[in-house]
């Protein structure tokens, strides 16, 4: 029989200091025992091959021990330390969760600890895998755990917290074991690498490293693989093919053939890795990592974030700075899109040669929007000449095109007051360039001689065919007012007026719609156009609506529209939709303006009252007499069961 021993059960820490990647851990643990601070639970979670179910055994054999050293460590060497390496210790339990969790063998286990230890001062329970209990197990044991002999300690470890009972961990010191970190994995290699005499290329362990996942016990798995593959010389390539993964190389030469937008060599290097016996899901994801590592080294600040060797740095280096930001970005979302679509492709070949030419032409692509972002100068001066052309157009359309830019401008502007004030600030100051593209010199004179009655007789004047526009223009005229008003900015005094607001006459020309006074119009006219809105809203489809106005009652005194509802529901209906039904009545009825005020009627509850069977017939004989001349004629009994 062989006397060889996997690195995982030959190397495993006897120590606290030997744990890999949890010293938070166990220095907790060896502070508890140097102020003999030490829980009677604990818990340890964390991922597989991280160390919890080591560490509960030094912690077993630490708190027995007799001989301890200055920092709390086990010594090994006294008859506890030495009865428990030979797993002939009575004080020591452990027990597998997995293939133990019934409730008869918690009841087991709680009558083993009402026996005080033979030997030592305490007796450890270890049960692994504690998740694996059944619910009737868990609530057999809550007891014994929450106030078990004063000599007990119970150890718990467990991969799947969240399984455990909310009244189990708040009985326990819970401690969350980490992910051991590459550095930390490949530290230890090179220490059993050098216990055993093997010589190793730092790369080929970062791959083993790396291949593990954060579990120390895979890593040692797959080096003890690679030792039997390889021998005594472990080199990258061996490692590579051994695990049969892509290397760095791989990866190298496709960015540079991505960047270089050679489609054809990106296509043959997809082909030889699936020819090579890897999924086209691993050559996307390995691409977004590389594309990941070349992010994080082109600043010094994240370089820790690269988990590579060494001599592999500077070649990462290298390439970053030849790939732009917004290159790297776009190809690792492309990356990302096609690993999320990848398993419902049907052409799963096609799918991914379908990302990798994106990611080809994504250089291109950008470059092409920064050429349509910044024009060239000869094309500047193509705009120019056609804004120069666009002055000889008649006088009304350049206007026109001004004011219903501005008012639009200005209300997108107006919901970003900071941004809005500093484009006002500039616009003071150059207000008249800006008009000079639209508008001659003469035309401009003109107008700011022009009195309000001479602009308004001069619209008056306006030809019937571009009237509808001029009244649309105004409409649009007060609502930006409106807006810009409360906004503390301009406003356009007249149709042809571009002035600062900081002008008087402007502001003296200023309209507060709340301040006009509200014309006579006949109560009848007011009450009818609110009838009238149900017939609109019918024929819109918004039946709601029209079911909310049918069955309001209305009267319009004192200059208000009083409207009563049946209900909060028709009421906020009926508010959500003020503004256009305000409309709507004031064209109809002739009103500038025009007040609401809602008013919820209540339902008559007295109204909904159930009645029997004899109350029914007693109306009905009410509301028509010749039923009860009928019953009366025939001596009719009436049963109303």
């Amino acid at each position: 029989m062989s006397d060889f021993v996997v690195s995982a059960r030959k190397y495993r820490p006897t120590k606290f200091d030997e744990v890999v990647g949890q010293k938070h851990v166990s220095q907790t643990l060896k502070n508890a025992l140097k102020t003999d601070h030490l829980g009677h639970s604990f818990l340890f979670c964390g991922p597989r091959g991280v160390g919890k179910t080591t560490s509960a055994r030094i912690l077993a054999k630490a708190v027995n021990c007799t001989n301890k050293s200055a920092d709390f460590e086990p010594c090994n060497t006294c008859d506890s330390c030495v009865a428990f390496n030979r797993n002939s210790s009575f004080n020591i339990y452990e027990l597998d969760a997995a293939s133990h969790n019934s409730v008869d063998d918690i009841r087991a286990l709680t009558e083993q600890v009402r026996f005080a230890p033979q030997q030592g001062d305490y007796k450890i329970y270890i049960i692994d895998e504690v998740h694996m209990l059944s619910q009737s197990a868990f609530n057999a044991f809550l007891k014994t755990l929450e106030e078990p002999p004063s000599y007990a300690i119970f150890i718990l470890a467990t991969t799947e917290k969240h399984k455990i009972l909310p009244t189990i961990l708040s009985r326990c010191q819970v401690f969350d074991f980490h992910r051991v970190q590459v550095p930390d994995i490949v530290a230890h290699l090179q220490h059993i690498c050098a216990q055993e005499g093997y010589s190793a290329e730092e790369s080929a362990l970062h791959v083993i490293a790396q291949k593990a996942d954060g579990a120390l016990r895979d890593a040692l798995s797959i080096f003890d693989r690679i030792v039997s593959y390889t021998g005594s010389e472990i080199s990258y390539q061996s490692v590579v093919e051994s695990l049969n993964i892509l290397d760095y190389d791989t990866f190298f030469q496709f960015t540079e053939a991505l960047l270089a937008q050679d489609k054809n060599q990106v296509l043959t290097l997809f082909d030889d890795c699936l020819k090579k016996g890897f999924e086209g899901d691993n050559v996307i994801l390995g691409l977004a990592g590389h594309f990941r590592d070349l992010l994080v080294s082109t600043d010094p600040k994240t370089l820790a974030l690269l988990e590579v060797p060494s001599d592999v740095t500077q070649r990462y280096h290298q390439q970053a700075h030849t790939a732009s930001l917004n290159f790297l970005l776009n190809a690792i979302n492309i990356a990302n899109d096609c690993d999320v679509h990848y398993k419902t492709a049907k052409n799963k070949r096609l799918h991914v040669e379908l990302a990798l030419l994106k990611m080809c032409f994504v250089g291109q692509k950008l470059h092409d929007q920064a050429l349509q972002v910044a024009p060239s100068s000869e094309e500047k001066k193509t705009v120019d000449d056609t804004v120069e052309a666009k002055v000889a157009s008649p006088k009304l359309e350049a206007e026109s095109e001004k004011v219903e830019d501005i008012p639009r401008k200005a209300e997108v502007e107006s919901e970003d007051m900071e941004a809005g004030n500093q484009e006002l600030e500039v616009g003071n100051e150059t207000s008249e360039e800006s008009v000079s593209l639209e508008v001659e010199t003469s035309e401009v004179e003109a107008v700011e001689a022009a009195t309000p009655e001479a602009i308004e007789a001069d619209i008056e004047k306006t030809p019937s065919p571009q009237q509808d526009s001029i009244q649309r223009l105004q409409a649009e005229r007060k609502k930006f007012n409106a807006n810009i008003k409360a906004a503390g900015g301009f406003t356009l005094g007249g149709l042809n007026s571009f002035k600062p607001s900081n002008s008087k006459e402007n502001t003296a020309k200023e309209v507060d719609e709340e301040a006009i006074e509200i014309n006579e119009v006949p109560a009848e006219a007011v009450e009818s156009a609110w009838k009238q809105l149900q017939q609109h809203f019918e024929s819109s489809k918004h039946m709601a609506l029209a079911n909310a106005i049918s069955t309001s009652e209305v009267s319009y005194q004192d200059k208000k529209l009083h409207v009563t509802v049946h209900g909060n529901i028709n009421k906020e209906l009926l508010e959500q939709q003020l503004l256009s039904i305000s409309e709507l009545v004031k064209k109809q009825s002739g009103l500038n303006r025009l007040v609401v005020e809602f008013q919820v009627k209540e339902i008559d509850k007295t109204a909904q009252k159930t009645l029997t069977q004899k109350e029914q017939l007693e109306v009905l004989m009410e509301k028509n007499p010749a039923v009860k001349k009928l019953t009366d004629t025939f001596d009719l009994e009436i049963d109303y069961n």
